[in-house]
């Protein structure tokens, strides 16, 4: 069966004939150097232009084909450049699909490549490897590949690679295999405090297992802090016993039959806290390899809205204050409004003075609360309609309180003494 490269749309493939084709990305080759040292010194690290090729990516069965461009590649191999091809087919990448458009939707792929040392690797006899992280912007997609290379035979004419004194095939490529991924679904993800959230994270190894045993550890970065949340070790031929969880926050768990049988590395939180919002990072360890996933956690908790007033009786001889009060919410991000409708507008107009905030009030559950107070102008008339407008990240619109104003009512000191001289003229009346 003969492949051609080809452009499909936009985006680079190859189409195989067999409902599969190859992806090819442009990526960084980063390296870490070293800085100068002393003052101001630290690491440096260069980045290199560098070439992937992912072979034998599926594709749908309704994908349109058409209009497809050859591409060629250089005649002649060059030792300069970085190509390496790897198949997706053993593991299997998970929604590597999303690759195939991803340039033509203008969703930008990142792909970092970066030289990679298993635990236990004995030097240049050994094969390289190489670690790949693929993520595509805008997309729930996220990935972490570790590539072996594969064994070329030499002779005269095979070629190395300049930079990574490795031998190229006759292609000029740089031949590998992946042989573990960690991955995940979902970048970040926000939820309600005291609600439960699943952190997804996920790893593959080739149909021939690397290893038996899996270690999985899930970290929290929040301000410059770390903490362990969980750490696992169990077989993964599901041996009797074999599992050691160590759960250091309260109410983390992992489902040990769904890291077993499929992989699935993801914790649950339950009865979330303030507390717990931050960067989760998943390492998962397959023999002397491991890679890792971050996942950004956000708790949202909407305010509860309120008026100082049920209603408001306008006054003639002292101004009033009415407040706004904006409670238990999370995060700081509230904003609130004062605005007006007289009887006569067909529009609401924004107070052009819109009072004094108390400063933010912080609970023992990490939530915020803050309080607007609005001196009612004297010229505001009877039927006016006095609304608080309050905007938070955990409301999926703004949330607004309202009070009709009220005439002032007669003085009820005259009104009973007026009541009474009536009361009285007619019993004098009716006596005489």
């Amino acid at each position: 069966m003969m492949i051609e490269v080809v452009v499909l749309g936009c985006f680079l493939t190859c189409v195989c004939g067999n409902g599969v084709a190859d992806v090819v990305l442009s990526c960084t080759l980063v390296e870490e150097g070293t800085g100068l040292g002393g003052m101001g010194g630290g690491a440096l690290f260069t980045r290199t232009p560098a070439t992937l090729v992912l072979r034998d990516v599926t594709v749908a069965p309704d994908e349109s084909l058409e209009a497809l461009t050859p591409f060629v590649p250089p005649s002649v191999p060059d030792p300069d450049a970085i190509l390496l091809e790897a198949k997706v087919t053993s593991p299997e990448i998970p929604n590597v699909d999303v690759l195939l458009h991803a340039d033509c939707n203008e969703q930008e792929v990142i792909c970092e490549i970066s030289l990679y040392s298993p635990r236990g690797s004995q030097g240049s006899s050994d094969p390289a490897y190489f670690m790949v992280s693929l993520n595509v912007e805008g997309i729930e997609f996220s990935t972490a590949l570790i590539l072996q290379t594969l064994t070329v035979e030499k002779d005269q004419s095979t070629l190395i690679q300049n930079k990574l004194g490795l031998p190229l095939s006759q292609t000029g490529t740089l031949l590998t295999e992946v042989i573990f991924l960690v991955f995940s679904h979902i970048k970040s993800v926000t939820a309600p405090l005291r609600g439960d959230v699943v952190l997804n994270c996920g790893f593959r190894q080739p149909e021939i297992p690397l290893a038996q045993e899996v270690g999985i550890e899930w970290r929290l970065q929040h301000r410059g802090k770390g903490r362990k949340v969980l750490d696992m070790k169990t077989k993964l031929d599901d041996a009797e016993g074999s599992t050691v969880v160590h759960a250091e926050r309260k109410g983390s768990s992992m489902n040990i039959a769904q890291v077993v049988g499929e992989g699935d590395a993801s914790v649950t939180l339950a009865k979330l806290k303030v507390l717990d919002e931050g960067t989760y990072i998943c390492t998962v360890s397959l023999g002397h390899f491991h890679a890792q996933q971050i996942i950004q956690l956000h708790v949202i908790q909407p305010p509860h809205v309120s008026l100082s007033e049920e209603k408001l009786v306008l006054k003639t001889t002292s101004r009033q204050t009415l407040s706004c009060h904006c409670a238990k919410y999370y995060p700081l991000d509230a904003k609130m409004e004062w605005s007006y409708l007289s009887p006569t507008d067909t529009e609401p107009v924004v107070f052009p003075d819109q009072g004094s905030l108390s400063s933010h009030r912080q609970h023992g559950d990490g939530t915020y609360s803050l309080s607007s107070h609005l001196t009612v102008p004297s010229t505001v008339s009877p039927g006016t309609k006095i609304t608080c407008r309050v905007t938070h990240p955990g409301l999926s619109a703004p949330l607004s309180v309202s009070l009709v104003v009220e005439g002032p009512q007669p003085d009820s000191y005259w009104f009973i003494l007026g009541f009474l001289i009536i009361t009285l003229l007619f019993f004098y009346q009716v006596m005489r």
